[in-house]
């Protein structure tokens, strides 16, 4: 387990967003959400969570900036640094009562992701990575999964919808991937994707159209749990093109080819 100073003002201000969040599932699983509707109950339970991570990491390091999915960038006086924070990554999930939803933070220094933590509320699983100190899952090493026959592997994916997304694009991605493994999956939360790929419960996963927030915390995960990540397309620098691919070596590097292979 990381026990890095750094580590610890991290997991802190997770687990003290994450009670608010707990709280407010609750009120969605029992359907008792503002007379403004579920959706404008799940937007309040989010900015929530967000300000207490917000205020937390400000106490901890002043002057570091951000990268927030509801306040948006806030530049710092520490230009070196700046916090990547998605406070409720699965929305939808959230909103509908489906517990697989997280919260991610993400440390970028000087142009690198340098530390990330991922906590799942619901189940209660707490993802950590620091550059160059492995990744952990509740004090246990983490490692991708070892398998290296595409055939057998198990593959998430992103799934466009309504207004989001180049549908015809992943029709033709989904078609050819799904014809060369042994699953296709979509859980609605990237940042449990990517933790689920350091960890070995998914061999590889690909999505487009992602945000910073996303990703950062848990491109590092997997790095740091021996696996490869780039953009959809091979490219080095994912949180630039909004799109991520990764697994092991191998299923990696399959994943492109039939990635590349749909786009012709």
């Amino acid at each position: 387990m990381i026990r890095s100073p750094l580590m610890t003002v991290m997991t802190d201000a997770v687990m003290k967003a994450s009670r608010s969040l707990k709280r407010d599932f609750g009120e969605v699983e029992n359907l008792q959400v503002s007379r403004k509707g579920p959706g404008d109950f799940v937007s309040a339970a989010d900015r929530k969570a967000e300000k207490i991570l917000r205020e937390s990491l400000e106490k901890a390091r002043p002057g570091y900036g951000f990268i927030l999915e509801e306040g948006g960038v806030v530049e710092g006086t520490d230009t070196s640094h700046r916090w990547h924070i998605d406070p409720l990554d699965g929305t939808t999930n959230f909103l509908h009562g489906l517990p697989q939803f997280a919260i991610s933070v993400g440390l970028e220094r000087d142009g690198q992701i340098v530390a990330g933590v991922i906590y799942d509320p619901a189940k209660d699983e707490l993802f950590i990575a620091e550059k160059g100190k492995g990744a952990y899952l509740n004090n246990r090493r983490i490692r991708v999964a070892a398998r290296n026959d595409i055939a057998e592997a198990v593959i998430a994916c992103g799934l466009p919808h309504i207004g989001k997304g180049d549908h015809a694009l992943w029709l033709r991605e989904a078609a050819a991937v799904m014809g060369y493994v042994g699953g296709m999956r979509r859980w609605g939360a990237a940042a449990l994707d990517l933790a689920y790929v350091a960890c070995g419960r998914l061999d590889g996963y690909w999505e487009r159209g992602l945000s910073s927030w996303d990703m950062a915390a848990g491109i590092l995960l997997v790095r740091e749990a021996g696996g490869f990540v780039s953009d959809a397309d091979g490219g080095s620098d994912p949180l630039t093109k909004k799109t991520i691919a990764c697994g092991n070596e191998i299923i990696h590097r399959e994943l492109l080819a039939l990635l590349k292979k749909a786009k012709g």
